[in-house]
């Protein structure tokens, strides 16, 4: 069971994170506890399980860039850690995560370059590889954007409708 402080941080970490050199401080205030309050009790949240990890939204046109490339790699499984790091340190790349591969797909680790156009995005892409040593990959265009919704557990507060903010 979680507590009603519990709630209304998850409530308040569900929508955008403000954008500032505080934005816990921020929320916390919103939600009527100390920035210090806040931070123990996420950190508490993440360490039982409950909260498992934060998500971020690049509006990638927002910011400039027109194109976006999903790439996806077949790493070697000892290496994908250190080619993980090494690919995220790409100013280019937004994120970068592991997957397990299948037959008919064999990549297994996955890394979203941003650029000006695809071709740079391919020119990212074999920077990456020349970088990394990694030859085997595929770069998967964005066509379109889908609706970004992140995951509500307590609309409007709770489950009752109360309202946290």
């Amino acid at each position: 069971m979680l507590t009603e402080l519990e709630k209304k941080i998850i409530a308040s970490i569900q929508d955008d994170i403000p954008v500032t050199a505080r934005p816990y401080q921020v929320i916390s205030e919103k939600i009527g506890v100390s920035e210090t309050v806040f931070l123990e009790t996420l950190q508490d949240l993440c360490r039982r399980g409950i909260v498992r990890r934060f998500g971020a939204t690049l509006r990638h046109q927002k910011s400039g860039f027109e194109a976006n490339a999903m790439t996806a790699w077949q790493v070697e499984d000892q290496q994908v850690e250190s080619v993980g790091r090494e690919m995220s340190r790409f100013r280019e790349v937004s994120h970068c995560y592991q997957r397990n591969p299948v037959p008919q797909w064999p990549y297994n680790l996955y890394a979203m370059i941003h650029a000006r156009d695809e071709a740079g995005c391919v020119e990212i892409a074999r920077r990456i590889s020349q970088a990394t040593g990694v030859q085997s990959y595929k770069l998967l265009f964005s066509r379109r954007e889908l609706k970004k919704t992140s995951m509500e557990y307590f609309p409007n507060g709770d489950e009752n409708g109360q309202d946290f903010g």
